[in-house]
């Protein structure tokens, strides 16, 4: 897989790019445009700081990096679509809030992962 393009929001230049997140879109070759949430670690303790909380609740999750700088987020990118782009799909997936993950898959997945530990170390 191959970037074609990386759109950036149009509030890109007055962002905090130490201490901020915004989404991108990641035009790939397979013709799919991927929307990634990309955020930088400070932008993690400010959210727990002004929520009065001590972890980040569930969520999908987000391409951490140091600072905002394009040229760091693109060198990021171009990790997350390594093996066919399996991380970007990934994280574009559980991004999405329309069941994309079944449940009861997800059940019958960690049961058949389950066994095999039991096959391979015995009973747990």
């Amino acid at each position: 897989m191959k970037i074609i393009s990386i759109e950036y929001p149009s509030y890109y230049d007055s962002l905090d790019k130490e201490n901020g997140n915004m989404d991108v879109f990641v035009k790939l070759d397979d013709g799919m445009t991927y929307t990634m949430v990309v955020t930088t670690p400070s932008n993690y303790y400010w959210y727990m700081d002004k929520e009065g909380l001590d972890f980040i609740p569930a969520s999908p999750p987000d391409i951490i990096v140091r600072s905002l700088e394009k040229e760091i987020v693109e060198k990021a990118l171009q990790t997350y679509i390594q093996d066919n782009a399996y991380w970007l799909k990934l994280y574009f997936l559980a991004g999405e809030s329309t069941g994309v993950f079944d449940e009861k898959q997800m059940e019958e997945m960690i049961q058949d992962i389950r066994k095999s530990k039991e096959e391979i170390f015995g009973t747990e």
